[in-house]
């Protein structure tokens, strides 16, 4: 079997760090809140190009805690609009809610996956206050054009960052570009820890020093407290585990560009569509960081099946768009033709540091002699 992800290969190349790592958390007896998060977040604000980083304990709350701290700071109020892909994952969207806040569905682009920049300048009304720019798949946004709407419409940009660690747009490194942005470094991520983890990162000041209370039961000194926070803190091991895996991403980046370079030059399925088939150029495969290499195809679930029995581990991100979802039934009857037609056709193939170029080739032979039954 080719597993779509191995993380016990990917992890025992660095096994004798991380449990020398882990030992030391041990041995100090500091569990929480002590020198392995100020070490990892120092060294991830540096990485991200970005003044501040904020550990939380996942992903969603680092969404979610940066929309209510602005709340907070009287940036947003309850009903306000926030611009979000409706091809996103549903997390993006649950820390919307969460917060009362009004999501707003916008089509991507078919064929980034991303944002439109000119369907988000449609879908802008009195009411809109954030644009959240979801790098999904490992690629940026269009961040230049978004900023710029931003700026002329005195929006905030919140980037999702949790598939884009590392990943550049016109220089500019994932975290750098918005006002705020969260990252997840849950273990199949690109940067993932041993278990749940995520981070903020700003330049802004003010909204650092409240994400830090509201992420400490909204404790900005012992006892004392300024809001109504919540317990979301990343804690000393995961801190120092990141910290270790942080030092061989960009290593392991050039690893997964490789592997996805094999793909685009090898895949010659007609039915099959490459991510970026428009538009792939060197400069474009050195920007992605490829999360997930996905593509496209009309008998999606037939070629699944096809690959599995052929001992080839793949998934779906994700088969059911957030508004079919049960959860927000109230957009049931919503269409979203761009969106339904990724969701019904995306297939993940194997993506990883550690896959060999015979496995990738294996794959490449088995999408190239896919036949459909249909």
């Amino acid at each position: 079997m080719i597993s779509f992800l191995d993380l016990k290969k990917i992890n025992a190349a660095m096994r004798e760090e991380l449990i020398e790592s882990c030992t030391r958390v041990i041995d100090s007896g500091w569990f929480i809140g002590g020198n392995e998060l100020t070490k990892f977040e120092a060294q991830f604000s540096t990485y991200t190009q970005s003044r501040h980083c904020i550990g939380v304990a996942n992903g969603l709350d680092a969404l979610n805690l940066t929309l209510r701290a602005w709340k907070e700071l009287g940036k947003l109020k309850d009903g306000d609009e926030v611009i979000v892909p409706a091809n996103t994952y549903i997390a993006s969207i649950l820390a919307i809610t969460e917060n009362r806040l009004v999501p707003v569905l916008v089509e991507p682009d078919a064929a980034t996956y991303n944002l439109d920049p000119l369907l988000v300048e449609t879908a802008i009304t009195s009411k809109t206050r954030v644009i959240m720019a979801v790098h999904l798949y490992g690629q940026l946004c269009d961040m230049t054009a978004l900023m710029t709407l931003a700026q002329r419409h005195n929006l905030l940009v919140l980037e999702d960052s949790a598939q884009a660690h590392g990943a550049r747009h016109a220089g500019r490194c994932a975290g750098s570009w918005g006002h705020a942005s969260g990252f997840s470094f849950y273990p199949g991520k690109n940067l993932g820890a041993l278990g749940d983890a995520g981070a903020i990162t700003t330049d802004d000041d003010q909204l650092a020093d409240t994400l830090r209370a509201l992420r400490n039961y909204g404790s900005h000194e012992k006892y004392k407290n300024l809001y109504q926070g919540v317990n979301s803190r990343l804690d000393e091991i995961q801190a120092a585990m990141l910290s270790v895996k942080l030092k061989y991403l960009d290593e392991q980046t050039q690893l997964r560009r490789a592997v996805a370079q094999q793909y685009m030059e090898g895949i010659r399925h007609p039915g099959i569509t490459l991510p970026l088939a428009e538009g792939t150029s060197a400069q474009a495969l050195e920007s992605h960081v490829w999360h997930v290499f996905v593509i496209r195809c009309e008998q999606r679930d037939e070629l699944q099946r096809y690959l599995h029995a052929r001992g080839i581990q793949t998934i779906i991100h994700y088969p059911v768009p957030a508004h079919q979802q049960q959860a927000y039934k109230q957009w049931n009857n919503c269409s979203y033709p761009i969106t339904e037609a990724i969701h019904q056709e995306v297939l993940s193939l194997p993506i990883s540091p550690v896959m060999t170029p015979s496995e990738v080739e294996s794959v490449i032979t088995a999408v190239n002699n896919f036949v459909s039954e249909a």
